[in-house]
């Protein structure tokens, strides 16, 4: 195939993103809170998720070509498997061993004057997709594959697969453009344990509506009354002796204000006979304390997006997953929650693709004192 028929893609990868998720520090923006990840024990995932999305595309690679950043922001991994590339040149990218949101605006604004450059893909969280809206805004067609901690906003696939799907048929004309919203929280506050987000600008990104995540929505103050009932069914179903690990979010607090407990509103917390015994726990932790016991997991969902795991919640880790176990995971939701979820099909993104595949099925979810729904979990 010629040269000249060639798609040429940009691709920037943020290689530290999602890194302080499963040590429990909801985010790495910053260089003080990605070195407290590192010491905690973090790894990395951005590149697992980059090579998830270009094995999917292997089937095409003969007809691509990737515009990218030197080393670990794209060109090691496009090297690895083989696919064809050029590097962008700028002196930024001289020394890139600690990347910063400088080195993703740079590349985004070389990429964003690439005439023959028909997409750009990045890889990441909220925070990249800030940085890549403050380069591109809505000159050039973007995707975010989400790699990050808090990943709210709509200019992201649902995972790396679903990105090489819509990327398939965007390139082939068979979907159209859309204007999607960044979306992004204060992460000093959310570490407070106080959610303050809002809407910083729109990106244009390929859209299919099975394909592409929806942004976040929050819980309305008319789902109090819910919140409380659902509470009081759950804390009936408790067992003695079991160590229940609580997920973020509002719901899970009218579990422990109803026991006159408290709860990190944005932490992993554990309650064992009705009381809280730890709070905001990593991984590490996690680990630690359910060896050898009986535990469950008790999580909501996140609004409009339908994600149990894989969404602002990533100390619950594949492996704290295999551990519990899929037949001990309580779901809540309130109805209004449900309700505005596509089909009401609830997802997994646990950055593990294969314990996703078997975590896949039908799930019953308390949305009421003495209601019960069973959704399907894809």
């Amino acid at each position: 195939m010629n040269r000249l028929n060639k798609f040429t893609i940009g691709l920037v990868i943020n290689p530290i993103s999602g890194m302080g998720g499963s040590v429990g520090l909801k985010g790495t923006d910053g260089k003080n809170i990605l070195k407290k990840a590192i010491d905690l024990g973090a790894k990395p995932n951005a590149l697992n998720r980059t090579k998830e999305f270009l094995r999917d595309l292997e089937s095409i690679i003969s007809k691509l070509k990737f515009l990218t950043c030197p080393g670990i922001m794209g060109e090691s991994t496009l090297k690895e498997l083989n696919f064809e590339y050029e590097c962008i040149n700028h002196p930024i990218f001289n020394e890139i061993s600690d990347t910063t949101a400088e080195h993703t605006i740079v590349a985004a604004e070389i990429m964003k004057n690439v005439k023959e450059l028909k997409l750009i893909i990045f890889i990441g969280g909220d925070g990249t997709a800030r940085d890549i809206l403050s380069a591109i805004s809505l000159e050039k067609p973007c995707l975010g594959i989400p790699a990050g901690v808090k990943i709210f906003s709509s200019v992201f696939s649902l995972n790396p697969k679903t990105a090489s799907s819509i990327v398939m048929q965007f390139l082939w004309d068979e979907i159209q453009l859309k204007e999607s919203e960044v979306l992004d929280i204060d992460e000093k506050k959310y570490r407070k344990g106080k959610l303050v987000s809002k809407i910083y600008g729109h990106l244009l990104t390929p859209y299919n509506p099975d394909y592409s995540q929806p942004s976040k929505i929050g819980t309305p103050t008319s789902d109090l009354n819910n919140q409380e009932r659902i509470a009081k069914r759950a804390i009936e179903n408790l067992e003695e002796d079991v160590y229940y690990l609580l997920g973020p979010g509002t719901t899970m607090k009218a579990i422990t204000d109803n026991l006159n407990q408290n709860k990190t509103i944005l932490g992993i917390d554990l309650l064992l006979n009705k009381k809280v015994i730890a709070q905001d726990l990593n991984e590490r932790q996690i680990l630690k304390y359910i060896e050898n016991k009986n535990a469950k997991i008790i999580v909501s969902i996140i609004g409009r997006q339908g994600f149990l795991f894989g969404r602002g919640n990533l100390q619950f880790t594949p492996y704290v997953l295999k551990k519990v176990g899929p037949k001990n995971i309580i779901i809540l939701s309130t109805r209004f929650k449900l309700q505005n979820i596509p089909n009401q099909i609830l997802r997994l993104d646990t950055r593990d693709p294969e314990l996703d595949k078997k975590m896949k099925g039908l799930y019953k979810v308390i949305v009421d004192y003495d209601e019960m729904k069973i959704c399907n979990v894809k």
